[in-house]
């Protein structure tokens, strides 16, 4: 595991597999959807999903919006992070490489969206560092 992070932090990618599906098990026992499952859940429900932090992104035409994307093991998430909801785990909205995170599903013209309303780290076995653009 520690070399699969260490090859994604490094370049981007890694050949021993990617740093979520070696939580995958327990991801599953608590109900953490991969990306490509969320394709199948219905829009507007509350779901989970997980995986390591590759953006943080808050333009300023966003009001205090803050845009992160999580990568699992299955591709891409995106998150839209409230003001409210950054402030209460601010802690973890800007330091966890890795993430777990509660919220409702919104599809739109072949676009996932998860609008958080919870954030908690997801312990990892190695360090991986997001690109962070403010």
């Amino acid at each position: 595991m520690e070399e699969a992070v260490a090859d994604l932090w490094a370049t981007g990618v890694s050949p021993e597999g990617h740093p979520t599906q070696f939580v995958r098990k327990e991801l599953d026992a608590i109900g953490v959807l991969t990306s490509v499952q969320l394709w199948n859940a219905e829009p507007d429900t509350v779901v989970h999903v997980a995986g390591v932090v590759t953006h943080r992104q808050r333009p300023q035409t966003a009001q205090g919006v803050t845009f992160l994307n999580l990568e699992d093991e299955t591709g891409l998430i995106n998150v839209v992070v409230s003001k409210g909801c950054w402030h209460r785990f601010r802690k973890v909205a800007r330091e966890a490489p890795a993430m777990v995170v509660r919220g409702r599903l919104e599809r739109a013209e072949g676009v996932i969206n998860i609008v958080a309303e919870r954030l908690d780290p997801l312990p990892m076995a190695g360090k991986t560092q997001s690109r962070d653009f403010r």
